[in-house]
C-alpha cells in the first residue's frame, strides 16, 4: 500500500503524492499526458449550448472539444487534401507531404483521447491504454510498410523514433531549458531515468545479438541460409524477452511503483486551469467511437506515406533511410515533442524526461518487438539485425544520454552535445544510398558494367 506522506526526490524537492497515488483510484496525469495538454485551448461552448436540438448539440460539442481544441487543429486541413491529392492522382510527393502533415495533429488528438478515456475507466485501464497507444503512429505505419513487405522502412523508421526522442527531443529540451533558466541549476528525479535506461540497454542488447551472431557466422565457413535462419530465430527469441520485459515494465510503472512516473503536483499559475483538465469533456463512448475514427485515419494516411515514400525519395533527392530514419519521426512525432520541449522552459524536467524516454523505451522494447512478431505471423522474415551503422547510432546513441543524465542535473551544454551528435548521425543516413533506395540497381549494374570494360581493357 503506498504510503499517504511526501517522499523526497534525488533532486532535494519534496513530491506530494497525488490523490491517486495515495488512494489508488481516480485519474492520474503521466508525463505524456501532460505534455500533451500543453498544445490544447479550452474550447468556448456559447455559441453550442444554443442549439435547442440535444443530439446536434452533443455533436457540435464533441467536434469542437476534439477537432479544435488544439493549437494544431489548422492542419486538419492536410487531410482531405492528402485524400483528394490521392484519388485525383496527383505528384505523389505531394500526397507524402500531405500525409506527414495530417497525422501531425492525429497523434495528438489519440493521447488526447486516451486521456478523456482513461477518466471513466480508472487510471490501471488508462494507462494501459495510453502504453499502446502511445505510439501508435509508429506501429501503424510499420504494419503497412511490414503488408508491402519494405522491411528496411520499418527498421529505419522505429530506428529515427528512438534516436529523436533520445537526441533531438531531449537534445533541444535539455538546450532551450538551460538558455531560459541560466540563473538556476536545472535538476531532475533521476528514478524514472535509470529505470528507462535499463530497458534502453536491454533493447540494445537484444539488438546486438543478431548482428554479432551473422558477423561471427560470416567469418566461418558457415552457410548463408542457414545463417540467416539462426539469425531470425535468435531475433525472435530476443523479442518475446523483449515483451516480457515490457510486461514487467507496466506492472512496475502502473501498480508497484507507480509514484514515480507520476509527474510532481506544481503551485504555479498552470495549476489555474487544474479543476478543468480533472474532468472528461466528452463521454465514454463518444471518445471510444472518436478514437476508432482517428486511428482509422491514420491507417490510410500511413498507407499513402508507405506507398509513395519511394517516389518521395526520388523527387527531391533523398535516400529512403534518410527519410524514414530523420524526417518521418520528426514530423510524426511533432505534437509530443513540442510539449516536451515547452516543459523544459519551464523547468519541470522530469515531465520532459517522461515524455523522451518513455517513448524511446516503449519504441525499444515494444513496438519493435511486436513488429517482428506481426512480420512473424504474416510469413514476412524481419529480424533484429539492424546492420553495422543503424546498430552503432543506436549503441552510442544510448550511451551518450545514459553519460548526460547520470548526476541528475541539466544546462544547456549538454543539449547542444546530444543535438550535434543527432546532426552526425543525420548526416551519416543522408550520404547513405539504401538498398531500397529508387535506381539503387541500375547504380549497381553501373558499377558492374564499368569494372567489367576495366577488366577487358
Amino acid at each position: 500500500m503506498a504510503s499517504t506522506e511526501p517522499w523526497l526526490q534525488e533532486n532535494g524537492s519534496v513530491k506530494r503524492l497525488t490523490k491517486e497515488s495515495r488512494h489508488g483510484h481516480g485519474h492520474s496525469r503521466t508525463a505524456h499526458n501532460k505534455s500533451s495538454s500543453s498544445l490544447r485551448r479550452k474550447s468556448d461552448m456559447t455559441l453550442v449550448s444554443k442549439v435547442p436540438c440535444s443530439t446536434v448539440r452533443n455533436f457540435l460539442a464533441n467536434l469542437q472539444e476534439v477537432i479544435l481544441g488544439t493549437k494544431l487543429s489548422v492542419l486538419f486541413v492536410a487531410i482531405p487534401f492528402a485524400i483528394a491529392a490521392q484519388y485525383f492522382g496527383f505528384a505523389r510527393p505531394w500526397v507524402f507531404s500531405l500525409s506527414l502533415l495530417g497525422l501531425i495533429p492525429l497523434a495528438e488528438r489519440v493521447s488526447f483521447l486516451t486521456e478523456q478515456i482513461a477518466f471513466y475507466t480508472g487510471p490501471t485501464v488508462g494507462g494501459l491504454l495510453n502504453a499502446s497507444c502511445g505510439n501508435a503512429t509508429e506501429l501503424i505505419i510499420a504494419i503497412f510498410a511490414l503488408k508491402e513487405k519494405k522491411v528496411d522502412v520499418v527498421k529505419y523508421s522505429l530506428l529515427g523514433s528512438i534516436l529523436s526522442n533520445l537526441l533531438l527531443v531531449l537534445g533541444t529540451s535539455l538546450l532551450c531549458g538551460g538558455i531560459a533558466n541560466l540563473s538556476t541549476e536545472q535538476k531532475f528525479d533521476r528514478k524514472q531515468a535509470d529505470v528507462n535506461i535499463a530497458l534502453l540497454l536491454l533493447g540494445l542488447l537484444c539488438h546486438l545479438l543478431p548482428l554479432m551472431y551473422r558477423t561471427a557466422a560470416e567469418s566461418t565457413t558457415a552457410d548463408a541460409l542457414s545463417t540467416a535462419k539462426a539469425t531470425l530465430n535468435l531475433s525472435r527469441a530476443s523479442c518475446i524477452v523483449m515483451l516480457i520485459a515490457y510486461s514487467a515494465y507496466l506492472v512496475f510503472q502502473l501498480w508497484t511503483h507507480r509514484h514515480i512516473f507520476e509527474g510532481p503536483e506544481e503551485e504555479d499559475e498552470d495549476d489555474m486551469d487544474v479543476s478543468n483538465e480533472e474532468t472528461p469533456v466528452i463521454g465514454f463512448w463518444s471518445g471510444m467511437i472518436w478514437l476508432i475514427g482517428m486511428t482509422a485515419v491514420i491507417s490510410l494516411l500511413s498507407e499513402y506515406l508507405v506507398d509513395t515514400i519511394e517516389e518521395a525519395s526520388t523527387s527531391w533527392g533523398i535516400s529512403v533511410s534518410f527519410i524514414s530514419i530523420i524526417v518521418l519521426p520528426i514530423v510524426g512525432n511533432a505534437a509530443e515533442h513540442a510539449g516536451a520541449i515547452i516543459f523544459a522552459f519551464k523547468n519541470k524536467l522530469d515531465i520532459t524526461l517522461g515524455v523522451a524516454l518513455g517513448s524511446a523505451t516503449q519504441i525499444s522494447v515494444f513496438v519493435v518487438p511486436l513488429s517482428v512478431i506481426v512480420a512473424w505471423i504474416i510469413g514476412i522474415k524481419m529480424d533484429l539485425d539492424f546492420n553495422l551503422l543503424e546498430t552503432g547510432s543506436l549503441a552510442l546513441t544510448i550511451i551518450a544520454t545514459a553519460f548526460t543524465l547520470q548526476d541528475g542535473t541539466s544546462h544547456y551544454l549538454k543539449g547542444v552535445v546530444l543535438l550535434l551528435c543527432y546532426f552526425v548521425i543525420g548526416a551519416s543516413f543522408f550520404v547513405q544510398i539504401s538498398p531500397t533506395d529508387p535506381g539503387t540497381n541500375s547504380m549497381n549494374m553501373r558499377f558492374k558494367s564499368s569494372e567489367q570494360r576495366i577488366f577487358r581493357v
